[in-house]
């Protein structure tokens, strides 16, 4: 089980879909807001990728072989803990029990010396393309500005269309797709 911590997109996110739209004033800055946080996600889907840098934290099958945890691509692997999300302050397991990865593709591996009891360890991690919106490739920043623009221009429209293909063409090269 994968939990992330929630996208809170930075104001420029906002102010750079403001200034797409020629949009001047405060009052569809809410709005703005959470149409870049849905763009936001639906770029992570599209890509299979975390896109700006935030904590995860994962439940894995504690074994002997390497487990490929599931966001991406990891920047740091900061905890392992014995148990299925223990409570704050639980105390992380000693270093000596498992051993950490973050391979050249970004995907970070963890596996363990001696399981707990019961075979569960729960991770925690920081997953990202980049560490805040500015430093996003410029095609994915444009991505996510086009695709809450067409999600606020078509917000009251019955029939309200697919997102311009576009979209996929800015963020084609950044999937990464993955065998289960």
């Amino acid at each position: 089980m994968i939990r992330a911590d929630p996208i809170t997109p930075d104001p420029a996110v906002a102010a750079e879909i403001k200034a797409y739209l020629r949009l001047d004033g405060t009052d569809e800055d809410a709005l703005i807001s959470r149409l870049a946080a849905v763009a936001l996600a639906a770029g992570e889907r599209f890509t299979g990728q975390m896109l700006v840098a935030r904590g995860v934290t994962e439940t894995v099958a504690a074994g002997a072989d390497w487990r490929r945890l599931g966001a991406a691509p990891v920047s740091a692997i900061t905890a392992v803990t014995a148990g299925l999300f223990p409570p704050a302050g639980t105390a992380p397991m000693a270093v000596a029990a498992y051993a950490v990865d973050i391979d050249a593709e970004g995907a970070g591996w963890v596996r363990f010396a001696a399981p707990p009891t019961p075979p569960r360890a729960t991770v925690r991690y920081q997953a990202g393309l980049a560490a805040a919106w500015a430093t996003l490739p410029e095609p994915v920043r444009q991505g996510v500005v086009r695709l809450a623009a067409h999600l606020f221009t078509n917000r009251d429209s019955a029939e309200e269309g697919a997102p311009p293909a576009a979209i996929a063409a800015l963020w084609r090269p950044w999937r990464r797709t993955r065998l289960q």
